[in-house]
C-alpha cells in the first residue's frame, strides 16, 4: 500500500503546485494593463500612400489594384502591384547610395540595424529656421545634459520637429513643386558636415536617423554628411516620425528595410522599444 499511497501523495502535491502557479500567473496577468507591452512600442515609420513625400525628382509610390472582391468560387480576395522609388518616405540610404564601394542594402549587417538608441532634440532651433544645421555643439550639449557620452554601438535620432509637417509638402520640403529645378527651392533642418565628421572621428555609432527628408539639409548641393557618414558605412533612416514620443536615452531601434539585393535604399519599418522605466 505505501508505493500507491506516495505515489498519490506526488500526484496531489503537483496538482496542487500547477494550480498555485497558474493563479499566480493569472495574478500577474491582472496586475499588467493589456496596452503596458502595445505602449512601450513606438512605430516611427510613416505610411506608404499617394501623400508619400519622395525627392523632388524621384518616383513617386503608386498602388495599383490587381483584384478586390468576391471571386467567382465564392472566397474573397485582394492583391496589389505597387511600384516606388528606393528614396521615399520612411527609408533607409545604404551606404553605396553616397559611397562607390559601400554596402548595399542587403549587405548591412543587423546589428547595425537594432539596438541602443539616443535622440537629440534640436527643434527650438530648427522650428525657427528652416536651413538649420545641426553642430557639434548640439552633440555636445546632449552629453552634457545626459551627462554621458554618446555611447559606443548607439543609434542616434535627430528630431527637428519637422515631422508636425508631414506631408505638407510646401512645409516640410520647401516647396510642392517637382523636377530638377524644384531642388534648389529644397528648405529644411539636417546635419552639418561638421558634426558629422564628429561623430565619425569622436564617437562610434552604428547608425542614423532624421525626421526631415534628408541627413543632409535642403539647401546642400554636395550632400557632404552623407558622404562623410556612408563612406564609413554608417547608414541613414530618413523621414522618420513620432521621435517626439521618444525620451533622450533609454530606448532600442529595430529598424528593418526592404532586403533590396543591391539597392541603395529601401522603403523601412522602424519602431522604437521602451524601457519599462519610460
Amino acid at each position: 500500500m505505501k508505493p500507491i499511497f506516495f505515489f498519490s501523495l506526488i500526484v496531489i502535491c503537483l496538482l496542487a503546485y500547477c494550480d498555485n502557479k497558474q493563479r499566480a500567473t493569472q495574478e500577474i496577468n491582472k496586475e499588467i494593463p493589456k496596452d503596458t507591452i502595445r505602449e512601450r512600442i513606438i512605430d516611427l515609420s510613416y505610411v506608404y500612400s499617394d501623400e508619400t513625400v519622395y525627392w523632388v525628382t524621384a518616383q513617386e509610390f503608386k498602388l495599383d489594384t490587381v483584384f478586390k472582391g468576391q471571386t467567382d468560387k465564392g472566397f474573397y480576395y485582394s492583391a496589389n502591384n505597387f511600384s516606388s522609388a528606393e528614396h521615399g518616405g520612411t527609408h533607409i540610404d545604404a551606404p553605396i547610395h553616397f559611397a562607390e564601394n559601400g554596402m548595399s542594402v542587403d549587405e548591412i549587417p543587423l546589428e547595425k540595424l537594432m539596438g541602443k538608441a539616443i535622440k537629440i532634440n534640436v527643434s527650438a532651433k530648427a522650428l525657427n529656421n528652416s536651413d538649420y544645421q545641426i553642430s557639434i555643439d548640439d552633440l555636445k550639449a546632449w552629453e552634457t545634459k545626459e551627462k554621458t557620452t554618446i555611447p559606443d554601438g548607439s543609434i542616434v535620432l535627430l528630431q527637428t520637429g519637422f515631422a508636425k509637417y508631414y506631408p505638407n509638402k510646401v512645409k516640410y520640403l520647401g516647396t510642392d513643386e517637382r523636377g530638377e529645378l524644384a531642388v534648389q527651392k529644397l528648405h529644411f533642418p539636417g546635419l552639418s558636415e561638421a558634426a558629422a565628421k564628429w561623430l565619425v572621428e569622436n564617437r562610434n555609432i552604428h547608425a542614423i536617423g532624421i525626421d526631415t527628408p534628408s541627413i543632409d539639409y535642403g539647401q546642400s548641393e554636395y550632400f557632404k554628411s552623407h558622404v562623410v557618414l556612408l563612406s564609413q558605412n554608417i547608414p541613414a533612416f530618413e523621414n522618420l516620425t513620432n521621435l517626439d514620443k521618444l525620451p533622450n536615452s533609454g530606448f532600442e531601434i529595430i529598424a528593418l528595410p526592404m532586403k533590396i539585393q543591391g539597392g541603395s535604399g529601401a522603403p523601412l519599418r522602424i519602431v522604437a522599444i521602451l524601457n519599462n522605466s519610460h
